[in-house]
């Protein structure tokens, strides 16, 4: 069985999120001590492979809760190869995720998921500073650059967007000649990566939003 939890509406996704989770008990005859909490460093395949292929017939079920393991290509590679799976399965996979694309929610409709998507409306979406994450980069700051750009994923910033902002921040560094964190040759080689980012990605299936976290984390 499987169930996600999912969008930028933190408020309402976690109070319905810990309902679900306090019904599982009652609802669903999930022992509270058969509940497991998995997270990117924690993510062992052949233990989840033992979640959804273990016979439950005279065990006491069990629920296993995935946190922002989606994010991330590897991980999200594996869950959806085993999604079907999960969902045959007897015991409960809990997605607990931040704002999700269309391949992501197609990926858990057509295994049957069972949706729990909160959106803010749009007018209410907090409007986002692109240069926050532009000046990070330019100051070489890698935490902070990576933590501007979750923010911007967050509140739904387009991905041209923020690749807009940092090719125009890499172009005016070049300008200006100000090589105090970057080279020249750096800069160049940033900026050609950039043009080419999002095609390349698309080309070869990836996630464009994992690519360009991927290319924020690599060049520092």
């Amino acid at each position: 069985m499987l169930y996600l939890f999912g969008g930028d509406d933190s408020k309402r996704k976690i109070l319905n999120y810990e309902k679900f989770i306090e019904s599982l008990s009652g609802q669903m005859g999930v022992d509270p001590k058969e509940i497991f909490f998995i997270n990117r460093n924690d993510f062992d395949p052949v233990q989840i492979e033992s979640f959804y292929s273990g016979s439950s017939l005279f065990s006491v079920l069990s629920a296993v809760v995935f946190k922002n393991i989606l994010e991330y290509e590897e991980t999200r590679n594996f869950v959806f190869e085993k999604l079907k799976l999960m969902g045959e399965s007897k015991n409960s996979f809990i997605f607990l995720e931040g704002k999700l694309n269309k391949p992501i929610l197609d990926a858990f409709k057509k295994a049957r998921a069972e949706l729990n998507v909160f959106e803010l409306p749009k007018q209410k979406k907090e409007k986002f500073d692109n240069f926050l994450v532009a000046n990070a980069f330019a100051n070489k700051d890698k935490l902070n650059t990576w933590i501007y750009f979750r923010q911007a994923m967050d509140v739904g910033v387009g991905m041209e967007e923020i690749i807009g902002v940092l090719f125009w921040k890499i172009k005016d560094l070049l300008l200006k000649k100000n090589f105090n964190k970057f080279s020249e040759e750096q800069l160049k080689t940033f900026s050609s990566r950039l043009s080419y980012l999002l095609p390349e990605a698309r080309k070869a299936g990836r996630d464009a939003e994992s690519a360009l976290e991927q290319f924020l984390l690599e060049v520092f």
